[in-house]
């Protein structure tokens, strides 16, 4: 097995067993305080939305760059100003931060400033460790920093609310706890490079400014920190804006219902990863209808997936909560469910209509859309929370907006220069299907006991899917059975 194989199978086991640990502490261990935890939701999210501030795009230089540089053997010259360079921007982003609050005193009553102490030492731990990240891709090693990356946030969660809930520690221990997590994180990338190759600083200038590397080292940079900030800020700006102007266990909800969610999103894990290659391949040679039959073809299959999951969840969601502590503060948010995992399925649905025009020429419209996505979210979550009382529905409505907006440029972007497109007459059999599914369990005589319910009601949406499956030919489950999910959707022929 070679060694990209191997790595690529230990990333998928540790993906998945991080993705269990997290999925299964955030439904029946984190509930039990939902002010801590929704906390931690804030702290965390809101250390990694400034992360991009700090590291300004070099952790993707660092790949770019990697084979020349090395063929000078410089490439550990680079890491170092690298680093060098995330330390002063981290310092300049906290000089910023303290100047700016003093000019504009109301900053001091957010929360940021009342957690200021940990999240921005937080921020630039976060900020060194994705440099080592990337860095580290160059060897094709990614087992271990998915452990580094995925896990331990995990094990920080977990350890952090173990000693407070379940311990009794104070809440700056359990925070002590927390931030320790990810120090040893980065104390472990370190020594991990070094052992794959003995750490060597350098931070002399001489090479950096040869025949303009610097420029082109901060041009492309440049590009990654405009891609990389829109994308954390779109993808974590929900639990700041919570746990900034709602409340931190509103956030805890928000954060668990959102856990459950991505139940829906397994079907597609590693698929994208995979699928890259195939999708380059075809840009490459230009063979834009193979493109569109793979594309049409792997989308069908995860989002019809996808719809199974989800049915399943909106049918056994309120029963669930009799078996979650506090979950009556779930069920009372229900609607989140059905808002934002439909905007998470449309998401699915797209398939990897981003991964295209990230590998295309167009690379640069991927950054502007993404921009664009993170600008629209935060106006629409300010609107919602300042003009509605809709708490996190209104959240989840404005996320849903703006997912759906940016999948839908995506899609018409597509099919504007390649022709191609995800979607499929069997995608709207499979919707019609498992709406009728949903209907008829819902429109079902409850049971007395909620254990019953969750058990037979997701069961008939279950069989009714597949009848119905079974009639209209929309997904070949044999054949993705005797083959095996990922193997077939490899099989892109039409």
């Amino acid at each position: 097995m070679s060694v990209i194989a191997r790595q690529g199978f230990k990333y998928s086991i540790i993906g998945y067993l991080s993705f269990l640990l997290g999925t299964f502490s955030a439904i029946f261990i984190f509930p039990r305080d939902m002010e801590f935890y929704g906390k931690l939701r804030y702290i965390l999210p809101t250390a990694e939305m400034l992360v991009p501030i700090a590291v300004f795009g070099v952790s993707y230089a660092n790949v770019k760059f990697f084979y020349e540089s090395s063929k000078a053997g410089k490439h550990q010259n680079v890491l170092t100003l690298s680093l060098v360079g995330v330390v002063v921007n981290f310092a300049v982003l906290l000089g910023l931060y303290f100047a700016l609050s003093y000019a504009f005193p109301q900053l001091k009553t957010n929360k940021l400033w009342d957690m200021k102490l940990l999240i921005f030492p937080l921020v630039l731990i976060l900020a060194l460790s994705q440099v080592f990240n990337k860095y580290l891709s160059n060897y094709k090693r990614i087992a271990v920093s998915n452990i580094f990356e995925n896990f331990f946030p995990k094990i920080a969660n977990l350890g952090a609310f173990t000693l407070f809930f379940f311990i009794g520690f104070p809440e700056k221990a359990a925070y002590a706890f927390f931030f320790l997590i990810f120090l040893v994180a980065l104390a472990g990338y370190a020594f991990y490079t070094n052992k794959l190759e003995p750490l060597k600083p350098d931070i002399s200038l001489g090479y950096v400014r040869q025949n303009k590397f610097w420029k082109n080292f901060i041009t492309y940079s440049f590009y990654g920190f405009l891609g990389n900030i829109g994308n954390y800020l779109t993808v974590r700006i929900d639990n700041y804006m919570i746990g900034e102007y709602i409340g931190f266990e509103q956030n805890g909800v928000y954060s668990t219902l959102y856990s459950i969610l991505t139940l829906t999103t397994v079907p597609a894990m590693g698929l994208y990863n995979i699928s890259a290659p195939v999708i380059n391949k075809h840009l490459a040679e230009n063979t834009l209808e193979e493109l569109d039959a793979f594309h049409k073809k792997t989308s069908l299959s995860i989002s019809f997936l996808g719809m199974l999951l989800f049915s399943c969840i909106l049918v056994g969601f309120p029963y669930l909560t009799a078996f979650i502590k506090n979950g009556e503060l779930l069920r009372q948010a229900e609607p989140v469910v059905w808002i934002l995992g439909s905007a998470v399925l449309f998401d699915m649905v797209t398939g990897f209509n981003g991964h295209i025009i990230s590998l295309s020429k167009y690379y640069r419209f991927n950054i502007v859309i993404m921009l664009f996505l993170a600008v629209m979210n935060i106006m629409l979550n300010l609107y919602f929370i300042r003009n509605t009382n809709l708490g996190i529905i209104g959240i989840a409505m404005a996320t849903a907006t703006s997912l759906t907006v940016y999948n839908l440029i995506k899609i018409v972007f597509n099919w504007w220069k390649f022709k191609v497109s995800p979607l499929s007459i069997e995608m709207i059999y499979a919707v019609i299907v498992c709406s009728l599914a949903v209907s008829v369990a819902i429109l079902l005589p409850d049971a007395d006991a909620s254990g019953v319910n969750l058990i037979y009601k997701p069961t008939v949406v279950l069989l009714l899917i597949l009848l119905g499956n079974h009639y209209l030919d929309i997904f070949p489950v044999r054949q993705y059975i005797n083959r095996g999910f990922l193997k077939s959707l490899t099989k892109f022929k039409s």
